[in-house]
């Protein structure tokens, strides 16, 4: 695996995706009246789209269509000092063909937030990075945690 010049490992394209695929929990980044804005979302990956479901009035809603964002998870264990991270970058779009309204409908992603969320933001991952730090305890035996795992 690659070092980055900070001493991280660099993560390839597939194991971001499977550590995108691993929670339910992001955060995207987006522009808000022309300053950055990040707001956490519960999300799907589907294939190589991050899908996340919304209010269609929502502020998140407005900013994202068409635009250039960013979508970020980690995890992290202060004990072990261990963790990873993964950034994709794409352009969001609003979904409105109601085929595909429905085959995302049917995808197992729950909004935490209360209220109506019948509204779809589809990022298509363009770019995506990963780094990984071990802890030296771990003699490099661990890898990143998949769904699978």
């Amino acid at each position: 695996m690659p070092i980055d010049s900070s001493g991280l490992q660099v993560l390839s394209r597939e194991e971001c995706l499977g550590l995108l695929a691993s929670t339910p929990i992001g955060r995207i980044v987006f522009t808000d009246r022309a300053l950055p804005a990040v707001q956490p979302v519960t999300f799907r990956l589907d294939g190589e789209r991050v899908v996340i479901r919304t209010a269609a009035g929502s502020k998140l809603a407005a900013a994202t269509r068409q635009a250039v964002v960013a979508f970020e998870i980690d995890e992290f264990d202060p004990e072990e000092r261990t963790g990873w991270s993964v950034t994709a970058v794409g352009h969001a779009r609003a979904v409105c063909d109601p085929d595909e309204i429905e085959r995302l409908a049917a995808l197992p992603l729950t909004a935490w937030a209360p209220g109506e969320r019948d509204h779809f933001i589809v990022v298509d991952v363009e770019q995506v990075t990963g780094r990984q730090i071990r802890s030296a305890r771990s003699n490099g035996a661990r890898s990143p945690r998949t769904r699978e795992s």
